[in-house]
This record gives C-alpha cells, sequence and structure tokens, in this order.
C-alpha cells in the first residue's frame, strides 16, 4: 500500500473516560463488567487494551461509540459529554460486515451515501480511500470476490472516509492469517500516522499492540478495571526483534499472568 497520495488529515479527537462501571443484567441478576475505569486518549494517540478474553474490553468500545451509555461515570469528547453514535467516532469491527448486495466502492461509500454526501468531492474521496488500501482494481467487485484481507481493507476504508476522528478498533485484524496480519498491522498503522486520528483498539495478541500503539493499557479480569499502562517510546517503524520490544511483551505477560 502506498501512502504517497495524502487524504486531507482529521484532527484526532480528544477522549476522557472517567470513573466508568457498567454492569449487565442476566436472568434477574447483576453481572459487573467495568469497575471504575478511567483512561485518557489524547488527540492523535493510538492506545491499545490488552486483558483476558470476555473481561470487559469490547463493552468499554460500545460505550465510547455510544452505542450504550455507561451505568456510572462519564465519557466526554473534547470535554462536552459523549450523547449517541456520532461520524467522528468509527467503529471497525473483527468481521469486516460488508453488505453482500453492494459493491466494494458501494460500501465504502456508504456512510457518505446515507449522509447526503454523494457529491464529486465524495466519489473522489472514495476513488482516493480505495487507492490508500491497495482496492482500486477491485472497485467493483463483490465481498464474497475477496479475500480476508481484502474485505478487512474495505471495512477500514468504508470507515476512513468518512475522516472520523477517533478510530474504535475492535480485534479487527484477529481473524487474519498471520501473514496477512502482519501486512494488515503496517498498512493501519501507516493511515494512522498519515491521517493523524485518534484510535482506541482491542486486540488479544500483546505483540500487535506494542507493535501498534503510543500506550498499552492492561485489564484485570471481569469486571474490568485497569491494572497497569505501558508507555511504547520505541520509534517507527518497529521490530518485531527490537530487544527493546521483547522486553516490553515479557512486563506485559507478566501483568496478565501469562509469565511467571
Amino acid at each position: 500500500m502506498s501512502v504517497a497520495e495524502t487524504l486531507s488529515p482529521a484532527t484526532g479527537l480528544a477522549l476522557e473516560i472517567n470513573n466508568v462501571s457498567h454492569a449487565f443484567y442476566l436472568e434477574g441478576k447483576t453481572l459487573p463488567v467495568l469497575d471504575n475505569v478511567s483512561l485518557q486518549v489524547r488527540p492523535g494517540e493510538f492506545v491499545a487494551l490488552l486483558g483476558p478474553s470476555g473481561c470487559g474490553k469490547s463493552t468499554l468500545l460500545r460505550l465510547v461509540a455510544g452505542l450504550e451509555a455507561p451505568a456510572a461515570g462519564e465519557i466526554t469528547e473534547d470535554g462536552s459529554a459523549l450523547h449517541g453514535p456520532d461520524p467522528s467516532r468509527v467503529v471497525v469491527f473483527q468481521d469486516p460486515t460488508l453488505y453482500p448486495w453492494r459493491s466494494v466502492w458501494r460500501n465504502v461509500a456508504l456512510g457518505l451515501e446515507t449522509r447526503g454526501k454523494i457529491t464529486d468531492e465524495g466519489r473522489q474521496r472514495v476513488d482516493r480511500i480505495l487507492q490508500k488500501v491497495g482496492l482500486s482494481q477491485f472497485a467493483n467487485a463483490w465481498p464474497h470476490q475477496l479475500s480476508g484481507g481484502m474485505a478487512q481493507r474495505a471495512a477500514l476504508a468504508r470507515a476512513l472516509v468518512n475522516r472520523p476522528r477517533l478510530l474504535i478498533l475492535d480485534e479487527p485484524l484477529g481473524k487474519l492469517d498471520s501473514l496477512t496480519r502482519i501486512r494488515m498491522q503496517q498498512e493501519l498503522v501507516a493511515l494512522w500516522r498519515d491521517q493523524q486520528f485518534s484510535a482506541l483498539m482491542v486486540t488479544h495478541d500483546v505483540e500487535e499492540a506494542l507493535l501498534m500503539a503510543d500506550r498499552v493499557v492492561i485489564f484485570s479480569p471481569r469486571p474490568a478495571r485497569i491494572i497497569e499502562t505501558i508507555q511504547v517510546s520505541l520509534p517507527w517503524p518497529r521490530r518485531r526483534d527490537d530487544p527493546r520490544l521483547i522486553q516490553l511483551r515479557t512486563q506485559a505477560l507478566e501483568l496478565l499472568g501469562a509469565e511467571s
């Protein structure tokens, strides 16, 4: 993927999660999911969330996306209370969720179309983002004709064409094969550095978090609370065999209880 052509960069959103707690109600019982979580994402920062499966990380992303309201605490964007979904905050899920009856181009253009912004400038924006993620030749293809990596690129393009200020990533690379995943990690980081949006990502891959993020936040088992935050001050591009990254990986695994 080439990053030579520049799209108009977004201004990253400042996100604050203040003393947020949340619970589900199942069969008349309360199931706590988040326990007094406080976290900041600075404009243009990439923050990754690590923790045991089912601890509440994806629930936190849903709250940040505005799909649910927290039971307690507050979430703000640029200092104002967050209320409901907004085009400035876009979610990319583990599954690409492309509409099979729409071409790749029309899937990417969906957000602009629903907001009545399919103008000449909007069409050019779709073309540019497809070129940026390496899918220009597949603009008229159908989702079933794409590989897993290509489908996920299309999902990222659909998110980025709306110029989000916060990209919310819920294990977006989790179902890809290892080689495709490595390429997509590199491409996503290149897009983030080029576009300057803020990013909040859930992953179960410790190495992936350290390769991509400015900070890695470690969560406890459910109900999730923050155990530790690891600052990743390594230069770009990062290498898997960098001794400093290996040392941070060991630290993260120890915090997660995966190593003694």
